[in-house]
């Protein structure tokens, strides 16, 4: 549910400016050559399994440009709790509580990540629950939308491989199609570069060359 209009969340003045800012950010060109586009590959941890109630931890995101994954442009955080999620969500992606809070505020972390988007398109795997839990964030804590388009791999994976679709259903069932490893499941931005290799992978130029040269 968006705020009313009349309610505007407190931010800090000095992100203010830096809000401004990327609202005045030209949105990407979604008619361009889809292979120079650059492209926002994101992954969230959460409190829970409700994008509606539960919280956001973190944010892990990695960025895909001429058809490579940038390692020199990703982008990580985990955000400031009031108190610590549960022991047992804990033990699925490891952000222990001492971490959750001492976490960057929730204004700075979701500043940063709107600077660090742009108004470039979004990749995801299952992206409607990243897409609520981070737009749930940025209209409580600084009241606007990312606004990107989002694209969703959980679709278009079985889209364009209908042959193999009935044998592979989540994120790790088409990273193993791909022979993709992922080292740390479950961490956002572990889990972000794994959707990004799949994301190269089911295009021919992208599976002969997933990264940058001497990556």
């Amino acid at each position: 549910m968006t705020r009313s209009r009349f309610f505007k969340p407190r931010v800090e003045p000095a992100l203010v400016s830096r809000i401004v800012a990327w609202r005045r950010r030209s949105a990407a060109d979604l008619a361009a050559d889809a292979a120079k586009m650059r492209w926002v590959v994101v992954d969230v941890e959460s409190s829970g399994q409700n994008p509606y109630s539960d919280h956001l931890l973190s944010i892990g995101a990695v960025a895909i440009q001429d058809g490579r994954i940038r390692f020199d442009d990703g982008f990580e955080t985990v955000l400031q709790q009031s108190h610590a999620s549960d022991t047992a969500n804990i033990l699925l992606h490891g952000i222990g509580g001492q971490r959750q809070v001492a976490g960057e505020p929730p204004d700075l972390a979701l500043t940063r990540f709107l600077e660090y988007c742009g108004k470039d398109p979004v990749v995801a795997f299952h992206a409607a629950f990243d897409k609520a839990l981070i737009g749930r964030a940025l209209d409580t804590v600084l009241g606007i939308d990312l606004a990107s388009r989002w694209l969703d791999l959980v679709y278009l994976a079985p889209g364009l491989l209908p042959e193999i679709k009935e044998r592979c259903h989540t994120l790790d069932d088409w990273a193993a199609q791909f022979g993709i490893i992922n080292h740390a499941r479950h961490n956002a931005v572990a889990d972000a570069l794994a959707t990004a290799e799949l994301f190269l992978a089911l295009y021919p130029e992208g599976a002969a060359s997933r990264h940058e040269p001497g990556q």
